[in-house]
């Protein structure tokens, strides 16, 4: 028992040679000189952590979305929660275009003689649920891009 500890913690010492050495800079790492990448101190840890960086870094450098402050961040995301919000009123006004098409069938099936009375009924429902849609999409344009 005793052994395997030195053994361990001779490891630890000494450290692992890290399989990349040079490093991508990156607006989300402070610098690359400022981090270092493992060097004959570094316990077993880091270097384990930093051989899974570039995997793990990788998918959210590729989104687009860099934020250089902790505030920046905050209300990139909350631009982006708003505005995924917003767009449910988009399902909304597609519930509504079905609605109104569905009740064109019914009563033209009911009645087929007031057909065109009902189809103009139906467009002009059809414009009231569009333009609920169209709404919902503005305010979430407005979110991500006017502020």
């Amino acid at each position: 028992m005793l052994t395997s500890s030195k053994v361990a913690g001779a490891v630890a010492r000494m450290g692992v040679k890290p399989a990349m050495t040079a490093r991508i800079p990156s607006s989300i790492m402070r610098s690359a000189a400022a981090q270092p990448v493992g060097g004959r101190n570094a316990l077993l840890l880091n270097q384990a952590r930093n051989a899974f960086a570039p995997a793990i870094r990788a998918p959210i450098q590729s989104r687009g979305v860099v934020a250089e402050t902790a505030v920046a961040a905050i209300l990139a995301a909350g631009k982006m929660q708003g505005a995924g919000l917003a767009t449910i009123g988009l399902a909304g006004a597609g519930v509504g275009i079905g609605t109104v098409f569905g009740a064109l069938i019914n009563g033209t099936a009911r009645n087929p003689a007031l057909r065109s009375q009902l189809f103009q009924y139906a467009i002009l429902g059809f414009a009231f649920a569009e333009a609920t849609g169209l709404f919902a999409l503005m305010v979430a344009f407005l979110l991500l891009f006017a502020y």
